[in-house]
Formats: C-alpha cells, structure tokens, sequence
C-alpha cells in the first residue's frame, strides 16, 4: 500500500523542472513566496505536533512502567 505512493515521489530533475516552471507560470512570481512561507509554516506546525504526540506517548509509557513497578513492589512484600 505505501510502495504506490513511494513510487509517486520518484520525481527526476526534469520533472522537477518542468514543475516549477508550471508553478512559476500558474502563481507568479509575487505568490510562490507566500505559497512556500505557508508551506514552511505548515511543516513546523506538522513537526510540532508529531514532537508532542512523541512526547505524549513516552509520558505515557513512562507511567505505565512506573505503576507496574510499583505493583509488584507491592506483591512483593505481601
């Protein structure tokens, strides 16, 4: 299922090329820098979101390992 899209992303340099010159043609040049600051802030955002998500989930398995210690520390000492 992730090989298609994998494939989609095989783009040459004169692909490429032909890209941005269709974008240059499509936008001109005083939108591409808006275009591409809003696709900077969107890929921070995107970041930021994945660095808390990761955050999020090590807190939560953090905990988990703590609660378990705790729980046979416990069934230890009876």
């Amino acid at each position: 299922m992730i090989v298609p899209f994998l494939l989609f992303l095989d783009v040459g340099g004169g692909e490429l090329l032909l890209i941005l010159i269709a974008v240059f043609l499509l936008f001109g040049p005083k939108k591409i820098p808006e275009i591409a600051r809003g696709i900077g802030k969107g890929m921070h955002e995107f970041q930021k979101a994945t660095k808390d998500i990761t955050e999020e989930i090590e807190n939560s398995k953090n905990e988990i390992v703590e609660n378990s210690t705790e729980i046979d520390d416990r069934e230890k000492e009876k």
